[in-house]
């Protein structure tokens, strides 16, 4: 194949702006605040699910204490009936009046250990408000911390974003230069070749695998016509001779 020697150098113009558009996709998509948000998003959910389960447990507390103490009220209740009647003389019969005071006496007690419930609930209760206070405030930090991030990758995004029009622009105007044949060899290379299609010959050295050619190709390079595109040996990339060729 044939070429211009100056369509052979806009052939590594072209090379290292489609790097240079490699490079902003790669950074688009492995910027540290993408891992960042996947983090804080799954943080965010596991706090949400957090207090979900925590508001369901407070609830069935209040339904817990609600039926503890409606217990130590229909205890007390009945208590105070029980000693209105011993108080009030109503009882004669000794045997009754044993009876009465044994329920008393019993009452108390079950009330006594109804109000521990109650108590044991309210600690407990407590104890629920104290984790749901302590992840609101964590779930208000970690958004927070998501909105400063999301901030943080819109204004990497949009960096990256100009610097890839300005490529896009500069890659169409460099196209518009290079023949369709060296063209579709590049582009059919590139696609092989990492990301690579073209390379330049730099002090004996393809730029493309990085190594050294042998003396019997530099002789052959020094021997070919300026126009005729040259094959890197090796890895088989279009190699450009520059003024750093080194011969």
């Amino acid at each position: 194949m044939k070429a211009e020697p100056a369509h052979q150098i806009r052939l590594l113009d072209l090379q290292e702006t489609d790097s240079r558009l490699d490079q902003l996709a790669y950074r688009a998509r492995n910027l540290p605040e993408i891992a960042e948000l996947q983090r804080l998003d799954t943080r965010i959910g596991e706090l949400h699910d957090q207090l979900a389960a925590t508001a369901t447990e407070l609830s069935d507390l209040d339904r817990e204490q609600s039926k503890a103490e409606a217990d130590v009220d229909q205890v007390r209740v009945r208590a105070e009936r029980d000693t209105k009647r011993l108080d009030a003389g109503h009882v004669s019969s000794p045997k009754e009046l044993e009876g009465l005071q044994s329920e008393i006496a019993s009452l108390q007690r079950r009330q006594s250990e109804l109000e521990e419930i109650v108590l044991e609930i309210m600690e407990r209760r407590e104890a629920a408000e104290a984790r749901d206070t302590g992840l609101r405030k964590e779930l208000e930090a970690a958004q927070a911390e998501r909105e400063d991030a999301e901030e943080r990758r819109s204004s990497a995004m949009v960096e990256i974003d100009a610097d890839r029009s300005s490529a896009a622009r500069r890659r169409e105007r460099i196209l518009a230069e290079i023949p369709e044949d060296l063209l579709g060899l590049y582009v059919k290379l590139r696609d092989q070749h990492s990301g690579v299609g073209a390379a330049a010959l730099r002090y004996g050295r393809c730029e493309g695998c990085k190594l050294a050619l042998s003396t019997a190709e530099i002789g052959q390079i020094r021997q070919a016509s300026a126009d005729e595109v040259l094959r890197c040996e090796e890895c088989r990339r279009i190699l450009v001779r520059t003024d750093e060729s080194g011969f």
